[in-house]
């Protein structure tokens, strides 16, 4: 508490936040990638979600002197980041995905696929070239192991006319998901659903799957860095190779498919796994700024093969 004491009457501006931020997590070697990539993009997101102003315009409020009230509360932040190891996101009960905002706490995993990425890619909106040729004629969507409803939340906003399913198994993280559902302003188009997999839509059928399942492989879950083990571990192990759950959707995918709909599905990185166990199947790969063959894309026409 003393070195807060010390922090909160020398360091005065945002600016200084910031750069002291960025020492602390260089020197404790922490580990990023809940939404943000390194010291500088973490501690940006921590001094501005902090204070509550806008995550994306830092440059307006670097040198704006902080009240003690802010300074004590990024003080405490910072160095809670540090001692716990927790994700940011966890700390501040917030995580974004293409700017939308989804509340969050340690019963859910901290949203970051890189579907969001894509659903907003152009891939989706009817461009020359697009998977999907006319967005506003998908009439469903089934966002497969949920979690906190991000990827259901972000298809309503690509799909205006879709009614969108939401399964989640875990009852904590269904229980976030309800939440953020509440506030994402599509409510009447989002219905969420608790079980596994499948389970709980029985004979529907789907214009467009998203999924971004469990897919770390044992040794992964072994060796995971203290921020990584914050999060549910249901959420992210999927048996010994990774690809336990990914196998399970893509043996049942067809049977909850429309004949001309489509399953979009984050594996991280088994792809070569994959690949050599479904040979028959025409996988297409879909790279983002930051990941490269994570995403595939299958039509129902191929899953029926």
């Amino acid at each position: 508490m003393a070195r807060d004491a010390d922090v909160t009457r020398e360091l005065t501006t945002l600016r200084d936040y910031l750069r002291w931020a960025v020492s602390r997590f260089e020197e404790a070697g922490l580990v990023y990638g809940h939404g943000t990539t390194d010291a500088m993009d973490e501690a940006a997101f921590m001094v501005l979600e902090g204070l509550r102003l806008p995550i994306d315009r830092l440059d307006p409020f670097l040198d704006a002197k902080l009240l003690p009230r802010e300074r004590e509360r990024l003080a405490g932040l910072i160095e809670a980041r540090v001692e716990t190891r927790k994700p940011a996101s966890y700390l501040l009960n917030k995580a974004y995905i293409r700017g939308v905002p989804f509340y969050v706490d340690e019963r859910v995993i901290v949203p970051r696929s890189f579907i969001g990425e894509l659903l907003f890619s152009g891939l989706f909106a009817g461009e020359d070239g697009a998977l999907v040729d006319d967005p506003d004629a998908v009439e469903s969507v089934l966002d497969l192991c949920a979690g906190s409803g991000a990827l259901a939340i972000l298809a309503a906003r690509v799909f205006p006319y879709a009614q969108i399913d939401a399964v989640e198994l875990s009852h904590d993280a269904a229980d976030v998901a309800r939440r953020n559902i509440a506030e994402s302003g599509a409510a009447e188009r989002l219905h969420l659903l608790e079980g596994d997999l499948f389970a709980p839509v029985k004979g529907r059928r789907y214009d467009l799957i998203v999924t971004n399942p469990p897919y770390v492989d044992a040794q992964a879950m072994a060796e995971l860095p203290p921020e990584y083990a914050h999060e549910p571990a249901m959420a992210l192990g999927s048996g010994e190779d990774g690809l336990d759950i990914v196998r399970r959707i893509l043996r049942e995918a067809a049977d909850h498919l429309t004949p001309t709909g489509a399953l979009l599905c984050e594996i991280g990185r088994g792809r070569e796994l994959l690949e050599a166990e479904f040979p028959h199947l025409p996988l297409l790969w879909l790279d983002t700024q930051e990941s490269a063959g994570e995403v595939f894309f299958l039509r129902a026409a191929d899953l029926q093969g």
